[in-house]
């Protein structure tokens, strides 16, 4: 096989957009979330859909997508040549970017917009004569002032996406009678949630394209299909632009069918939206952010740090959208309303548990006890009486595996890895007598070995923000001999240890620390998958620390000194 190296294509360069702008790509956390509402998609469909596309002679002819356009046009009013189904919503964008400008026609856009139109604008050839639109009503009277010469288009996206906004039927007639020759991009994804429906509106006038999907509030957004409604010879432009068969066949027969039954459950989905999303403000508002009125399915909002609420949730598995760095949206959280009654719900709390936490957990080995010397010391040198070399890495390598909150458990395991069959209880003998000591004898155990990690100044202002408690596999006497002699035990209200509930990351022992100071959301710093684990089972924010980063296994962030809680807080 050849390969091809870079210095052959030294005289290939890009088109300079792509160059500019680079690939498309949401910027996500990496923790694994399974409530996604950072891509605004709608309600969960039925299931039983699925058998419209249930035909192998589907997959293997080519699609006709006339069937969807007839359906289409008839619930618009419109002819059947008048509608072109697209590969969602953006295809018939792209499209008619290339169709309608190029270089030496302007596009006229509010800014913030869907963050493909600019892109397909530009790789047009097209000159972007930006108008800001951050909240509010539309700026009629500015988008007009764009207007000139050489204005090719001008975009009205409404509910503008991302901030939800919504242009009125008197504004869309006022830019209609002054666009002249230039087309009207109306994009009306998210019409469904609006106040007003703006699509017979807009195709009153010869100029207008109007941009519908199905994505959205139909809840098909995997099957990519969009369309567009002009005048027939627009049509036809734009159908020269694209691909000849844009829309799959299972696409198109899954989407006639769900056209046919779907109407009372789309309306459905639609109307628990618009109730979410004024609870969602409210909640949003009460948390002490600014949020944004919005007609679409979402709600754009300002907290005191995006950074930290986007990540916050993620570790609760919930997907947020922030834009870090852009010009005009950085500070700023999106977040989908998820059109269900128990999804909403688990938003709300964890919102709270993320922006108003009643009170912070700890792990205590590793987190606030040094324990290379002691616990992984003791573990390596019981190990050892049995003949079997360990290695800190190894340790840490079984610590990450999970399940392995109880040390005498991990040390016996080890064992077991190594072909070492012994008992457990003489394992543990062993580790308890290289920890504990034996005074009698002179010989001091490896717990005199521990040494404390936060300063006692940090721990008593985080104590005098929230109540602190303590989340541990340790015996009791263990750890409250280490809390008595480094005097802060003062600090921690509640003390949760093996002999109080099941160890983690069973999220019971979170549950009981949380029960013991009154609180109904917190944050817990741990420094193993267990600890994860835990936390968002219970529905407390969790925090990494230490060296390993946890977020791959559902931390929000890993810290690096637990000095940032302050900052965080």
């Amino acid at each position: 096989m050849t390969t091809l190296r870079l210095h052959e294509f030294a005289g290939m360069k890009p088109n300079p957009v792509i160059a500019r702008e680079g690939t498309y790509r949401v910027p996500r956390h990496a923790a694994p979330c399974d409530l996604k509402l950072d891509s605004n998609e709608g309600p969960l469909p039925p299931e039983h859909v699925l058998k419209a596309a249930a035909s192998a002679e589907l997959l293997r002819r080519y699609p006709d997508a006339r069937a969807l356009e007839r359906k289409l046009a008839e619930r618009l009013g419109v002819a059947p040549e008048c509608v072109l189904t697209t590969c969602g919503a953006d295809d018939a964008l792209a499209r008619a970017c290339q169709a309608l400008l190029w270089q030496g026609r302007e596009l006229v856009l509010p800014v913030p917009t869907f963050e493909m139109l600019p892109r397909y604008a530009a790789l047009a050839g097209a000159t972007l004569r930006e108008v800001p639109w951050p909240a509010g009503p539309f700026p009629v009277d500015a988008v007009l002032a764009a207007m000139g010469p050489h204005t090719g288009a001008v975009a009205l996206v409404t509910p503008n996406n991302p901030t939800g906004a919504a242009i009125t039927r008197p504004e869309l007639e006022r830019v209609a009678a002054c666009a002249g020759d230039a087309a009207l991009f109306v994009d009306l994804a998210y019409a469904e949630f609006a106040d007003e429906d703006l699509t017979q509106a807009a195709l009153k006038y010869e100029n207008a394209l109007v941009f519908r999907t199905l994505s959205k509030a139909w809840g098909l957004a995997g099957l990519r299909v969009g369309y567009v409604v002009a005048r027939p010879e627009v049509i036809s432009w734009l159908r020269a632009t694209g691909q000849p068969y844009a829309v799959t066949s299972p696409s198109v027969a899954l989407a006639c069918a769900w056209l046919d039954e779907g109407e009372a459950h789309m309306r459905r989905g639609v109307a628990q939206v618009m109730g979410e999303r004024e609870r969602l403000r409210g909640e949003l508002e009460s948390l002490g952010c600014e949020a944004l009125p919005s007609q679409a399915n979402f709600v754009l909002a300002r907290p005191r740090n995006a950074a930290w609420l986007r990540d916050g949730l993620a570790g609760l598995g919930i997907a947020v959208r922030i834009w870090p760095g852009h010009a005009r949206l950085d500070g700023m959280a999106r977040i989908t309303c998820p059109a269900d009654e128990d999804a909403f719900a688990r938003l709300t709390r964890s919102l709270r548990a993320v922006l108003a936490p009643e009170a912070l957990l700890f792990d205590m080995d590793g987190v606030l006890a040094n324990v290379r010397a002691s616990y992984r010391q003791a573990i390596l040198e019981a190990a050892a009486a049995f003949g079997t070399t360990v290695t800190f890495d190894e340790i840490a390598r079984k610590k990450a595996e999970g399940n392995a909150n109880n040390d005498w458990v991990v040390t016996h395991a080890l064992l077991q890895d190594g072909g070492v069959d012994v008992p457990f209880e003489a394992v543990k003998r062993e580790f308890e007598a290289r920890y504990q000591g034996d005074a009698s004898a002179g010989r001091v155990g490896l717990h005199e070995a521990e040494t404390l990690i936060p300063s006692r100044e940090l721990l008593l202002r985080l104590s005098a923000r929230l109540p602190l408690g303590i989340v541990t596999g340790r015996p009791r006497a263990d750890a409250e001999r280490f809390l008595a002699r480094f005097d802060i035990s003062r600090y921690f209200r509640a003390i949760v240890c093996m002999e109080d509930a099941p160890l983690k990351p069973s999220p019971e022992p979170v549950l009981r620390a949380m029960a013991l100071l009154g609180a109904s959301s917190a944050w817990l710093v741990g420094d193993t998958r267990d600890d994860v684990t835990a936390a968002r089972a219970a529905g407390v924010v969790p925090l990494g620390f230490g060296g390993d980063d946890l977020v791959a296994c559902g931390a929000g962030r890993t810290l690096a000194s637990l000095d940032e809680l302050e900052q965080l807080l």
